[in-house]
């Protein structure tokens, strides 16, 4: 083999990991998470297919970032958001599905992702923008495009079901969630017309500074990167369902509450993203901040809620989506505060602090609400 081969093998050990983890859980996985009662073996457990999971991650992020590169901005953004979307999509589904995730998983995971993507990720891209930066700039009309699609969207699915009378609990009747679904994948099919089509122009840079430069690594064929994603992808979604073991033990010993399993799910799959959207902030390329920031709220919530709700119709489960009193009035603040965030053109420090505040408001009221 040719030293680039070898360097590009040697680039993707992640891929074996990930497949030697899946292969060794799904032949003794069901045993060895059988008795977590030992905080080693707990331990050990947990940390290995977080890891696992985790690597996988960085590499689809790394992946996406090679295909954004070949198709440039906006669609560059709009393949990472939907890699991250779709694996979040499939972790939720594979768990639900599998019968180990709980009826509110999915709301917890959404309220979550929204949170960490609208006050820590915009927060953090903000504020470190606004220290090396003073102020910066970005297309304000994209922002409200995807805002004008997040606020009914989060509304609507999130805090609606918690005040409709048809079904007793924070739920949604057949007919009810029947228009959810289809009100959800057609708002999003008409963004992204409006995103990659019709007003492309409205999701890049006044400055047109070619986000494309924020990718350091080797770039191959479409096709390379695109079915290493797709490798990348299948031991998230096998591991996943085994994870929730791990970590619905855990919530239930230590006594935590229900919606830390959400935030672990979400921070499992933002991490990449999370650092990718940073770096550009840093790199004063506020508009891939905030394409994937936008955009991954946008599409966990278009994409997610229909999936979970159609799983529910599958299976015959009762799918909570509709918040508890705080988390609505924390959903509904960051709400507005987004609003008044991206009525400006210009960002600065003062509006990265509140949204990180926001955010550990969030983590507070988790364990203390």
């Amino acid at each position: 083999m040719t030293p680039a081969v070898v360097a590009r093998i040697r680039r993707e050990w992640p891929l074996g990991a990930s497949l030697v983890t899946t292969m060794v859980f799904l032949t003794l996985g069901d045993r060895w998470l059988a008795d977590l009662g030992s905080v080693a073996w707990f331990t050990l457990m947990l940390g290995w297919l977080f890891g696992a999971i985790l690597v996988s991650a960085f590499a689809v992020v790394r992946h996406a970032e090679a295909l954004a590169e070949q198709v440039h901005e906006p669609l560059g953004t709009l393949v990472l958001t939907l890699s991250m979307s779709g694996m979040e999509m499939m972790m939720i589904t594979a768990v639900m599905y599998a019968g180990h995730g709980g009826s509110s998983l999915a709301r917890d995971t959404m309220l979550a992702i929204v949170m960490l993507v609208l006050n820590g990720l915009v927060g953090a891209s903000l504020l470190l923008g606004g220290l090396r930066y003073h102020e910066q700039t970005y297309n304000i009309y994209g922002a409200n495009a995807f805002l004008a699609v997040i606020l009914p969207m989060a509304v609507l699915g999130l805090i609606l079901p918690s005040v409709t009378v048809t079904t007793p609990g924070p739920t949604l009747s057949p007919l009810q969630a029947g228009f959810l679904i289809v009100m959800s994948v057609g708002l999003y099919s008409v963004f992204l017309a409006i995103q990659t089509m019709r007003h492309r122009d409205y999701f890049v840079s006044p400055e047109a500074i070619d986000a494309t430069e924020a990718h350091g690594g080797e770039i191959h064929s479409a096709r390379y990167h695109g079915l290493l994603l797709l490798a990348y992808v299948l031991p998230i979604v096998l591991l996943a369902k085994k994870i929730a073991a791990p970590i619905d033990y855990g919530i239930s010993v230590l006594g935590a509450p229900a919606p830390l399993g959400g935030l672990l799910v979400a921070v499992l799959i933002l991490s990449p993203e999370s650092l990718a959207a940073v770096r550009a902030a840093l790199a004063n390329r506020l508009q891939r901040s905030i394409n994937l920031a936008l955009g991954t709220a946008l599409s966990s919530i278009s994409l997610t809620i229909p999936a979970v709700l159609i799983i529910g119709f599958i299976t015959g489960r009762t799918i909570i989506l509709g918040l508890p009193p705080t988390a609505a009035i924390l959903l509904a603040l960051t709400l507005v505060i987004s609003i008044v965030t991206f009525a400006l053109e210009r960002t600065n420090v003062l509006l990265g602090a509140v949204h990180v505040l926001l955010f550990f408001a969030y983590l507070m009221l988790i364990f203390a609400n």
